[in-house]
């Protein structure tokens, strides 16, 4: 397997003076946890891990009371920009978390976080307890500034069987056979695909497997690494026109675009049968095991992989995702917290606990040596795919959204969100995404 390892020249990141007002929704620590001002700080997202995450936390606090970390967990969007403001202001919480790529160069380049290359030198054993190719993702320019801290996310096509029974449909395997399956599935009274447009980065999902499909990893590769006019390789503007093809012929749900992932109202439109498919995470499955568990136990959920596209270049078994999220570590910092963050990271995570905790939830923990526990799991069918999807692609290409730079990435998610809209032609997207290319 392949993980594509995505590099831009990184910007500094600036902070707006507006302090933000956001909601935590998680806790402190547990009872008789000893959490203070001084404890190192971590800010999670909430949903699928958040549950596993907290667990981890709470035993690492009860067992070092004198080394105790504050947890905070905040909605994905919510997040991203709470996150980036408070770090270009040097007032990131202790442990950042987040996707490796442009976003962790930008802080690497900014002085923001640790060079953890002599920790895992000296601490062989954190190192080993990784796949190799998913913790490469933390590295940049060959030294290690974030460790990986959960599980293997490729994006997957679910479908809901029941709909697609009542339509006598089978999961498309070719772009041809997923366009055929549009009118009927209207015809039916059902919406071909949901989608939270709203949230804008869901949209990235289908121009990533497109291009992928279409041209092949090289093109995104080519985009990353700011050579000129990058994104005027035909297969994005084949991609693009495809999707506003499959927007035309009213592939996606009324109303999308004002559909928000954060609240899985884009989850909830498949399990409760209104939309047939939906293009998301293998994260989803964990949201999808708590708030529907019946759809998903009684095997109602089916998932498969991307479409082909006639006469693409991609491999079929490439896949776009998240190799892993992962922890960074603040260089603002006290000596106490970081030492406090190291440890948790060498004894308290993927523990045996912590392992099954994510195993159980619905997730493939990145780590070494899963295979019976995935096997066992009364959702090995999910994870053994997803686990397969992983570790058998030839490529594996981190979101887009976080192997760019911050600045292109933005600009990506605001024009892709006009091509959705019909706002934008193809061309109109490539011109202006060309122009964010850093000379």
């Amino acid at each position: 397997m392949k993980f594509l390892r995505l590099r831009t020249a990184g910007t500094a990141l600036t902070a707006g003076a507006l302090a933000l007002s956001l909601a935590a929704c998680g806790s402190s620590g547990p009872a008789g946890g000893s959490v203070s001002a001084d404890s190192a700080s971590m800010w999670g997202l909430t949903g699928g891990n958040q549950a596993s995450l907290q667990n981890s936390v709470d035993a690492w606090n009860s067992a070092h009371s004198d080394q105790s970390i504050k947890v905070e967990f905040f909605a994905n969007d919510a997040y991203k920009t709470k996150v980036r403001t408070a770090i270009g202001a040097g007032q990131g919480p202790t442990f950042i978390y987040g996707w490796g790529g442009g976003v962790l160069k930008s802080y690497v380049d900014s002085g923001q976080v640790e060079d953890l290359s002599g920790f895992l030198e000296k601490n062989p054993q954190v190192r080993d307890r990784y796949l190799p190719a998913v913790l490469k993702n933390g590295e940049i320019d060959g030294k290690a500034y974030a460790i990986p801290n959960n599980n293997a996310q490729p994006v997957v096509l679910y479908y809901n069987k029941e709909v697609f029974e009542k339509v006598g449909a089978q999961p498309p395997k070719t772009w041809d056979e997923l366009m055929a399956l549009v009118p009927k599935f209207k015809a039916a009274g059902f919406a071909p695909f949901s989608l939270a447009g709203q949230s804008k980065w869901p949209n990235l999902m289908w121009l990533e497997y497109l291009v992928e499909r279409i041209g092949g990893p090289e093109v995104f590769a080519n985009i990353a690494a700011n050579k000129p006019n990058a994104w005027s390789d035909p297969a994005v503007t084949e991609a693009l026109t495809k999707i506003q093809e499959l927007v035309d012929a009213g592939g996606f749900i009324n109303g999308f675009s004002s559909i928000a992932a954060d609240s899985s109202a884009d989850q909830a439109l498949l399990y409760t049968g209104k939309a047939a498919m939906i293009l998301q995470g293998g994260w989803i499955y964990q949201g999808m095991k708590k708030d529907a568990g019946n759809f998903v136990s009684s095997g109602k959920l089916g998932f498969t992989s991307f479409p082909t596209v006639s006469g693409g270049k991609g491999d079929p078994g490439n896949v776009v995702g998240n190799p892993s999220n992962f922890w960074s570590l603040s260089a603002k910092a006290t000596d106490a917290q970081k030492e406090a963050a190291l440890n948790y990271i060498k004894d308290g995570m993927f523990t045996e606990k912590n392992t099954q905790d994510l195993i159980d939830s619905g997730a493939v923990p990145v780590v070494k040596g899963i295979e019976s526990k995935l096997e066992a799991s009364p959702d090995k069918d999910f994870l053994t795919f997803a686990y397969g999807l992983a570790k058998d692609a030839p490529t594996f290409t981190m979101s887009w959204d976080q192997a760019l730079s911050p600045a292109q990435g933005d600009a990506m998610l605001s024009n892709l969100d006009q091509i959705f809209l019909k706002k934008v032609t193809p061309q109109q997207f490539v011109d202006t995404m060309n122009a964010t290319v850093e000379k």
